[in-house]
């Protein structure tokens, strides 16, 4: 073990692989070339472009299935994927041992994966390990360590090399049988595929996975032929109706509609927003209400929103059909209204993590949002914030881009003072997953506090009417209403680390103690 940058004592070495520990913000840079895949031959496919196989089973069989490997899979239908239980339980029904999952993110429905954690199938996951899986791993029932990254961070790892994909299996709504693939057409369309593009063209073997083969061509490609082994079609691919989540529908709570409307107060107060702004709004019931404030708002004044970068809903769409927004940039599709737009409006763009989040790039999309709005699970006195543990110490989320959209303008956590009696805002947070330096702005239904390095914005909001206070007062604002909660008690082992977006090592999360 090794203290970082940021204090935090993190390992040096996990799962036989050598870890660099967190530098700070912008210190790491990297060095070489980008990783390149095995090169293949058009002698080794079909001439006529068929590449269809009978089944999943026989596309892994050819892929070359076996022990150690990394299979890697996305989250474009969210809790309606149908397809990465089934990988492992052909993998189980093989005796195929110690795989690596490597998934854009998990849901509840991948709970069915535990048991295969338990029989040693799956070693370890590197990717969000939400509920039921992030309780499994805290309570240190993975074998391996796991490894927490961003959406960004994940690109950046297969782009690096980093992590090595031996087969991705790509659930796609619509697909031709050569490969070509996209997530606005047939009955399961779910959006665009930009969290499989890395693993497309980066990954050793490539497999398809649709329930809806097309004639050559399928148009638009999200997803190139070119990148891909084999075909498979299934009766059913996913289910698009189980893309809206908890965390991607519109929040109904009073309290929650308070600090919707003070954030989009404070922007508009501070000179946030103005005619051409761009703003980002994370997954979460109240960063998306957000949005419905800021349409008001641009309304009002007549003004245009140049681009919102969007996990997209029905909101931002109907900003986008009524002319309030030029553009979307669409990162993921959190219902079927996002999906209807972006098959129909051609304003309406499908991204990547590469061109939205990869901080090995030259540039991304994130540092050109005017203001980002994110949620956090914890923010300490510092701004030091966390998303992936709760107060109990328990792994129970993914980063998912919240770490990327810290590169923002201006950084917004709209997040209540208190939940279910617990203080939101502690000393010190349980998991460091962003810096203090890069969150702005704690927006709570009981006051607003800017962070001292933002001493334009603490200007600015002087006389606005706003209920500004120091986050130390909004902290004990909230132990005077809730008292002070006891610390989860954690063992020494490390059950999974947290990298930040340039893919050193920022914390550690350690075995619950019972």
């Amino acid at each position: 073990m090794q203290k970082n940058a940021a204090g935090r004592m993190v390992p040096v070495e996990i799962n036989g692989e050598k870890q660099i520990p967190y530098l700070g913000v912008g210190k790491y840079k990297p060095t070489g070339r980008r990783y390149g895949p095995p090169l293949a031959s058009c002698a080794d496919y079909p001439e006529d472009g068929n590449k269809q196989v009978a089944d999943l089973k026989e596309a892994l069989l050819r892929c070359g299935l076996k022990d150690g490997m990394t299979i890697s899979t996305h989250h474009h239908f969210r809790n309606g994927d149908l397809i990465s239980n089934q990988i492992f339980d052909i993998a189980h029904e093989l005796g195929i041992k110690d795989l690596r999952w490597f998934p854009s993110a998990s849901f509840p429905c991948h709970e069915p994966l535990i048991k295969y954690l338990e029989d040693g199938t799956i070693n370890r996951i590197e990717g969000s390990m939400n509920g039921a899986l992030g309780k499994f791993t805290s309570n240190g029932g993975m074998k391996g360590i796991g490894v927490l990254r961003s959406h960004g961070g994940r690109y950046q790892a297969i782009q690096d090399g980093e992590v090595h994909i031996d087969i991705a299996v790509i659930a796609a709504p619509s697909a031709d049988a050569f490969g070509n693939a996209n997530g606005v057409d047939g009955p399961a369309a779910s959006g665009l595929l930009g969290f499989a593009l890395g693993d497309s063209q980066y990954a050793d073997k490539v497999i398809v996975v649709t329930d809806n083969l097309v004639p050559f061509p399928c148009v638009p490609w999200q997803i190139h032929g070119n990148y891909v082994d084999y075909t498979v079609v299934v009766d059913r691919v996913g289910d698009a109706s189980k893309i809206v989540s908890g965390t991607t529908a519109i929040t109904k709570s009073p309290d929650r509609l308070l600090i919707a409307e003070l954030t989009a107060r404070f922007c508009e107060a501070t000179g946030i927003i103005y005619d051409g702004f761009s703003y980002q709004a994370g997954a979460g019931g109240t960063s998306l209400s957000i949005g419905i404030y800021f349409d008001q708002i641009l309304r009002k004044n007549n003004w245009k929103a140049r681009f919102i970068r969007a996990g997209s809903n029905q909101y931002p769409v109907k900003m986008l059909e009524d002319g309030i927004v030029d553009y979307i940039l669409d990162g993921q599709t959190f219902d079927l209204e996002g999906v209807r737009s972006m098959r129909e409006n051609p304003n309406h763009l499908a991204t990547s993590p590469f061109t939205s989040y990869n901080y090995h790039g030259k540039g991304n999309f994130s540092s050109l949002v005017d203001v980002a709005i994110l949620g956090a699970t914890e923010v300490d006195v510092n701004f030091n914030a966390n998303v992936v543990t709760h107060s109990d110490g328990y792994l129970l989320h993914g980063i998912g881009g919240w770490q990327n959209c810290l590169f923002g303008k201006t950084v917004i956590l709209p997040i209540p003072l208190f939940r279910d009696r617990i203080p939101v805002i502690v000393d010190e947070v349980t998991t460091l997953c962003g810096p203090g330096e890069l969150i702005d702005v704690i927006v709570t239904e009981r006051g607003i506090a800017i962070n001292p390095l933002r001493t334009d914005l603490i200007e600015k909001a002087k006389n606005s009417g706003l209920p500004i206070k120091t986050i130390e007062e909004l902290k004990m604002e909230a132990e005077m209403i809730c008292g002070v909660p006891e610390k989860p008690q954690f063992e020494e082992e490390v059950v999974a680390i947290v990298k930040w977006v340039d893919g050193t090592v920022i914390d550690s999360i350690r075995k619950i103690k019972k």
